[in-house]
């Protein structure tokens, strides 16, 4: 069977979407209910637990999704200002101010606010799977308060991404 390469990691990248989806939310909305410091404690509980199962699974699942994501679409999809895109991000704020929706496609805001999220993801699980790795030593602490910067950067995109789709499948 021969599949391109670039077809096989749309359809792996878009497979994955709902599934990663799903376990971020489930590890923001569990969150509250961690007792995790430096250590984990003696005493924790099945949310401890069930918090770095699913939150490895998640980290290792957002590296593929973010392969898939960046090699089927490229980064200059997700990140155009990295390659000194700015005219559909600039046209896109031009029709926010004039009441009309930015498109969804085409290194616009939606692009842009996509990117944002699968770097907040990425650096999510990073400094969670390095904050584990460094149990008990002093720099898990910082590890803890990055994990913690992120994951907050990663709701409020979430949040910013989800209401992006709702206004687009409104229309």
């Amino acid at each position: 069977m021969n599949i391109p390469a670039s077809l096989f990691t749309v359809r792996f990248a878009a497979r994955q979407h709902l599934p990663l989806a799903l376990l971020s939310a489930w590890l923001i909305l569990t969150s509250p209910w961690l007792d995790l410091r430096r250590n984990v404690p003696t005493d924790a509980g099945f949310i401890d637990y069930a918090h770095l199962f699913v939150g490895g699974i998640t980290a290792c699942a957002a590296v593929l999704y973010a392969f898939g994501c960046l090699r089927s679409a490229g980064w200059r999809t997700y990140f155009p200002w990295l390659a000194g895109r700015f005219a559909a991000a600039r046209r896109d704020v031009v029709n926010l101010g004039q009441g009309r929706l930015p498109g969804a496609e085409g290194g616009g805001l939606f692009s842009i606010i996509e990117g944002l999220l699968l770097a907040s993801l990425l650096a999510t699980a990073t400094s969670g799977v390095a904050w584990l790795l460094s149990q008990g030593a002093p720099l898990a602490l910082d590890w803890r308060s990055a994990h913690l910067a992120a994951s907050r950067c990663l709701i409020g995109l979430l949040l910013a991404h989800v209401v992006a789709v709702s206004l687009h499948l409104s229309n």
